[in-house]
């Protein structure tokens, strides 16, 4: 009887060490998913975005730089080259390359 009980004490303990495992072994592919949901990055249109979209999107861009975009934009026409934004007040090369591919102009 003594035998039989630590057989069954033995294999309980393999089961629940197996299905502790099991969590840690699906972690990886988790962790894989959510490395894939966040390189799909939203992009924006730097050339007809509004202020909302542009703050909305970009990293440390606040709405009253996004307005300072749009009012750039309009007064001397679409951004040629993702570097040009850096001409707006309150955009710099950090902000840049932090956005970098989050910037479309098309």
């Amino acid at each position: 009887m003594l035998v039989t009980t630590k057989k069954i004490l033995l294999i309980s303990a393999s089961l629940i060490a197996l299905s502790g495992s099991a969590s840690v072994l699906a972690a990886p592919d988790q962790q894989r998913s959510s490395l894939a949901s966040q390189q799909v990055q939203q992009q924006v249109n730097i050339n007809n975005a509004s202020a909302v979209e542009i703050a909305a999107t970009l990293k440390g861009v606040g709405l009253k730089t996004a307005n300072a975009i749009v009012a750039y934009r309009k007064a001397n026409g679409a951004f040629k080259s993702v570097e040009s934004i850096a001409m707006v007040k309150g955009v710099g090369s950090k902000t840049l390359a932090k956005n970098s591919a989050r910037i479309v102009l098309e």
